[in-house]
């Protein structure tokens, strides 16, 4: 981050506030403090620059990417887990030109998948998870989301869906900014198999992966399935189209 000349302590750009790093979970400590705020700025206008593109696509152009990506999921699930019966499966509803996944929420549920939701309960908190049917009555949650009513049966996922805002090949994750995907997932005990939703064209060459920041177990675009490899497996991600 560059200084004024003769201005000692001085920034030429606006002091970062980090408004994205939650500060329970967010250790000033444990990085370098002005390269967290450089990050924190990158990504504030990489999430506005990548939503705007992903907004305007067209109709057609967005079914076609939620077909594309159902078929992906349907194959990666049936290679990891063979029968997804009674396994519990979160998902989540679609917003902000989000692709959309409901029919395959549906499918998956009608193959006896236990299907979930993730919401807000509490600020600055893990999400949780309730039940999800095609028959679910569903209220207004945080950020005006539906999701289902509290009476709803609360699960804990095996299989975890998370939005990509942009995505990287070391299978890191730019969400929204507010730091639950995160938490939750320092949280969950045993830790469920993560899988990225996302556009191809939201590939970034990297997100700058901060100490917080939660490695993803595979990804999925319209274009294909990235199965990360974990340490000692490997270097290269393996790639199925």
């Amino acid at each position: 981050m560059a200084k004024n000349n003769g201005s000692e302590g001085r920034y030429a750009s606006p002091p970062c506030m980090a408004g994205e790093i939650a500060p329970d979970y967010f250790d000033p400590l444990g990085v370098d403090p002005e390269q967290a705020c450089d990050v924190a700025r990158w990504r504030r206008a990489e999430r506005v620059r990548l939503r705007a593109e992903r907004q305007a696509l067209s109709v057609e152009v967005r079914g076609a990417v939620g077909t594309a990506l159902s078929g992906h999921l349907r194959d990666l699930l049936a290679d990891q887990f063979g029968d997804m019966r009674e396994r519990v499966f979160s998902a989540y509803w679609p917003i902000k030109g989000e692709p959309d996944l409901r029919p395959l929420m549906a499918d998956l549920h009608g193959r006896g998948a236990r299907v979930a939701l993730p919401l807000v309960e509490v600020k600055q908190s893990p999400l949780v998870f309730r039940r999800w049917t095609p028959e679910t009555h569903m209220v207004r949650g945080d950020w005006n989301i539906p999701v289902p009513p509290p009476q709803a049966e609360v699960v804990t996922p095996e299989v975890m869906l998370a939005p990509l805002v942009g995505w990287d090949r070391d299978g890191y994750r730019l969400g929204y900014g507010g730091g639950y995907f995160d938490r939750t997932l320092a949280h969950l005990s045993p830790r469920p198999f993560v899988i990225g939703i996302g556009l191809q064209a939201a590939q970034l060459a990297t997100i700058y992966p901060q100490p917080h920041d939660s490695r993803l177990d595979a990804i999925i675009t319209e274009d294909g399935v990235q199965v990360m490899q974990m340490p000692g497996q490997g270097e290269e991600p393996q790639e199925r189209k």
